[in-house]
């Protein structure tokens, strides 16, 4: 007997259980914050057994925040990958994946502020330049950038500071349609995109000058053949 086809995606449990975790606690965190008690009442509400997020969350509500961080991230990602992006301008294509990142937040906005809130005490410092810097190499990687070396670094380093800042005019924001949020992202869009230019451009104008090393080598054995001659 033929064995029926599904289209229907195994999950695999442990990401589901994190998942459930995740939704469950981002209920508690506006009000108790992201702390061990509310992560052990996410699990709790999620009808895991007791002690599970030692198992699924050992690194506490901290790994919880960084796990919800790369799921944002995933959803703006296969978004992005439904745009037809080939008559975009860099800048669009940027500030689109920012925008579809925040709006991932949805309405956990309060919760987002918790997490923000909890990643400045001394253990989370370490947190935030991590997070911002996997979101800005996804949105990067989401419209096809292919830098390398120091493009590669200016490029997310520009876009972590971007994401902060308008993170958190967002969050502040109160209009449902954004629009100051908004406009203070497009500003800080054109800040790095101006800085792309300049760089190029003074690339372009280094490009023109000489190689020190090759003039330094001309000298050195033009030198030598001049005394031979002598």
């Amino acid at each position: 007997m033929a064995t029926k086809k599904t289209d229907k995606k195994k999950i695999d449990p442990s990401l589901k259980a994190r998942r459930d975790i995740l939704n469950a606690m981002l209920v508690h965190a506006p009000f108790d914050g992201w702390s061990t008690v509310s992560l052990k009442q996410a699990v709790k509400d999620a009808g895991l057994p007791n002690g599970a997020e030692e198992l699924y969350f050992p690194g506490g509500p901290l790994e919880v925040i960084a796990f919800w961080n790369g799921q944002n991230d995933e959803h703006m990602l296969a978004e992005m990958a439904k745009l037809d992006q080939s008559k975009m301008r860099i800048r669009d294509k940027i500030t689109q994946a920012v925008l579809l990142r925040f709006e991932a937040i949805g309405s956990h906005e309060e919760a987002a502020k918790r997490a923000i809130a909890r990643t400045a005490l001394p253990d989370g410092l370490a947190f935030s330049p991590k997070i911002l810097w996997a979101s800005a190499d996804a949105m990067w990687r989401a419209i096809g950038d292919t830098s390398t070396d120091f493009n590669y670094y200016t490029k997310r380093t520009s876009l972590s500071a971007v994401i902060s800042t308008s993170l958190l005019a967002w969050l502040t924001d109160d209009d449902p349609k954004k629009e100051k949020a908004k406009a203070f992202l497009d500003a800080r869009i054109e800040n790095v995109m101006q800085f792309e230019k300049a760089k190029f451009q003074a690339k372009k104008r280094l490009s023109a000058f000489p190689d020190p090393a090759e003039l330094l080598g001309k000298i050195r054995y033009g030198t030598r053949r001049r005394k031979r001659r002598g």
